[in-house]
């Protein structure tokens, strides 16, 4: 299954109370793993807003399957399942050694830098095949 990786190590500010990986953490290392991968085909932010497009999220659906705690290091795993005419579904996984530590699914609209639904661009799909799922998983 082709998946981009990224490597991070658990801060203790990144802590709940109870010594844990604070939950909305987890979304925001989900949005870096999305980032990164974006960044690594060469569609970094920045050049898809100087393009005139952007990524909206729209669906977030977030197991939190085991703790994570200070100093864990751990894998954010990030694949595409599809790119449509104007939305994508990125499947992505935090994984501290082989065990999955929490899961996400994520919805995101393709939009103009106005906002409105426009069409992906057609580099898209391209430069985010070597890390989409194979469409029988």
């Amino acid at each position: 299954m082709p998946a981009h990786l990224h490597q991070v190590k658990v801060r203790f500010y990144e802590l709940d109370p109870y010594g844990h990986l604070n939950h909305s953490v987890y979304v925001q290392l989900f949005e870096t793993g999305r980032i990164e991968l974006l960044a690594a085909v060469g569609l970094g932010l920045s050049d898809l807003d100087n393009r005139g497009y952007r990524f909206v999220v729209t669906n977030i659906e977030t197991a939190f399957v085991k703790s994570v705690e200070a100093g864990d290091s751990i894998m954010v795993e990030t694949e595409v399942v599809e790119t449509r005419r104007a939305s994508s579904i990125w499947r992505q996984r935090i994984l501290r050694g082989d065990d999955v530590m929490a899961t996400q699914q994520v919805r995101a609209a393709i939009t103009d830098s106005n906002g409105r639904p426009t069409k992906a661009p057609g580099e898209l799909a391209e430069a985010l095949a070597p890390f989409t799922a194979d469409s029988d998983t």
